[in-house]
């Protein structure tokens, strides 16, 4: 089984095989998704990690609050989306 992790306060430069870097350090990555500004395709300074769940615990008490890319980031387990109505 695998856990969606949130990684947030991203340095604006980071990349998604960088991230990825980081995270196999504590056990197998199966998706790393960046997000972006819709209307400027810069990007927001957060993503999502999905990886097993033994790594992803470890993930989370290695990197929450390490400096990475010059920012202290914070890695946490990502909670469901809300359902939000369109307009």
């Amino acid at each position: 089984m695998s856990k969606n992790l949130y990684v947030g306060n991203l340095s604006w430069t980071s990349t998604e095989d960088e991230v990825r870097a980081a995270f196999e350090a504590y056990g197998e990555v199966t998706s790393v998704k960046l997000i972006e500004d819709r209307e400027t395709g810069r990007p927001r300074g957060f993503g999502f990690v999905e990886m097993d769940d033994n790594g992803a615990r470890e993930a989370i008490a290695a990197l929450d609050g390490k400096d990475f890319g010059g920012r202290n980031i914070k890695v946490n387990e990502a909670k469901a989306r809300e359902e939000r109505p369109r307009w």
